[in-house]
């Protein structure tokens, strides 16, 4: 497969493109985060006082809930039945994505990455549309099932990053794709929980919340098909033609360069083991924090709020500072290390002081890990698989986020915070391990200049 390298305007064209569709697209994801607790409230009290001959799907999902809640030897608190069960959706929204993944990116390096976005963006917008119809606890659930399967955006994002960038760009780029992450979930939810409070639907309340979503999305669909071109290098000069010609190494579009040989640093099995590993254990902290902070400090979801948007805040002042300047392997190491303190202070807190702190630490983890093993596992990926690879990447961090909360949670009932965390802990000094031991700083990407890292 031939490499390519994008011209300036083109590399500029794509990354605005790209910045401004994800920021829609997350905002718009980030919206139903603080809404879980009421919404599955609601659902649960509409059906209540409806008479049912037989027992709902909803009160067959909480008579399966308290049966797993009852199995423990501490007592769980009735007022977490709505956390559990947006934990439970939340599972299966990542078990989704595992399975769609690999699928939307093998089908972006067949028939292009535009084409597979719009197809996902397509999926995304039904998905919302169920929402905004959702009076009922059954369309809520088809919404998330069709989100699940249908929302490629962020990796297909990764791999258009990945297919602009030469290897002394790459991890300013993918960057980019994080601070839209950390951008979004600093204002997206506060955004959302505002427009719940403004009921325009009778029968549904989260209606305004929803609607404006859809416009959200629906608006990144238009932008993204009028705006953004192609860029597979196999399908990019038939789309582009026009740019193609111009290019001859002077253009405006791109200029082939000779094919060589990809000769591997980093498998892919390390990458994607690594991956899993590290959401898995992060992820389950991510899903204990609410738990911990109400029992230790009677935190409510605006107190929860204040201190995830500090983690947000944080990670996008670094992603784009730090972050940016960085060898991947350099970022993903320091994560992790981040991470892996985080964990030993977590089961240690006793003071508000103490919790913002170790929020600080979770916050560079936020900001890196993710970013990097992305970068890496574009490094050995060719132009025509990066797709799918980048898929397959993804997919095993989302079954680590599907797995993650079950299992920490249920350490966090049974045997109690400190050694919910300090097991943790020692799962995080084995990625630690996995990562200082197991990767490596493929040839040539081992100089990343200022110049080289900004974003042109």
């Amino acid at each position: 497969m031939a490499e390519r390298t994008v011209a300036p305007a083109l590399r500029k064209k794509v990354l605005r493109v790209l910045f401004i569709s994800l920021l829609l697209d997350l905002i718009s994801f980030t919206f139903i985060l603080p809404l879980f607790p009421k919404l599955l409230e609601f659902y649960r009290d509409h059906e209540s006082a409806q008479s049912h001959t037989a027992p709902t799907l909803l009160a067959r999902i909480f008579t399966g809930l308290n049966t797993y809640k009852n199995s423990f030897a501490k007592p769980i608190n009735d007022r977490y039945d709505i956390v559990l069960l947006g934990g439970a959706l939340g599972s299966l929204f990542s078990l989704l994505q595992a399975i769609a993944s690999p699928i939307i990116g093998t089908l972006s390096d067949k028939y292009g990455r535009r084409t597979a976005l719009l197809w996902s963006m397509t999926g995304n917008v039904l998905s919302v549309a169920l929402w905004v119809a959702a009076t009922d606890f059954r369309t809520f659930l088809a919404s998330r099932v069709v989100g699940g399967l249908s929302e490629g955006n962020v990796q297909l994002a990764m791999a258009i990053a990945t297919d602009i960038s030469d290897e002394s760009q790459r991890g300013a780029t993918m960057a980019l794709v994080g601070a839209c992450f950390s951008i979004a979930f600093t204002f997206g939810p506060t955004l959302g929980a505002w427009l719940s409070s403004i009921q325009s639907v009778k029968d549904n309340p989260f209606a305004t919340a929803a609607g404006f979503s859809l416009f959200l999305i629906v608006t990144e669909t238009a932008y993204l098909y009028f705006c953004l071109p192609e860029t597979l290098p196999t399908v990019a000069p038939e789309e582009n033609g026009k740019q193609e010609k111009q290019a001859n190494g002077h253009g405006n579009g791109v200029k082939k360069e000779e094919t060589k040989p990809r000769v591997r640093t980093n498998s892919h099995f390390i990458l994607n083991a690594t991956h899993f590993s590290f959401i898995l254990f992060f992820s389950g902290m991510e899903f204990s924090l609410p738990f911990m902070t109400y029992d230790l400090f009677s935190y409510g979801s605006k107190d929860t709020g204040r201190l995830l948007g500090f983690i947000g805040l944080i990670a996008s002042l670094l992603q784009g500072s730090v972050v940016r300047r960085l060898h991947p392997l350099k970022v993903v190491q320091m994560g992790v290390v981040s991470c892996t303190f985080a964990f030993f202070l977590l089961g240690r807190v006793e003071t508000q002081k103490m919790l913002y702190a170790a929020a600080a630490l979770l916050a560079v983890t936020s900001a890196t890990v993710v970013t990097g093993l992305n970068s890496l596992s574009s490094f050995e990926a060719g132009a025509g698989e990066r797709g799918g690879k980048l898929g397959n990447h993804r997919s095993f961090g989302q079954i680590g986020r599907s797995l993650g909360p079950l299992i920490f949670c249920s350490l966090y009932w049974w045997a109690g915070r400190e050694t919910a965390y300090a097991a943790g802990a020692a799962g995080m000094i084995a990625v630690c391990a996995l990562v200082f031991g197991g990767l490596k700083v493929p040839p040539g990407t081992e100089m990343v200049t200022k110049s080289k890292a900004k974003i042109t």
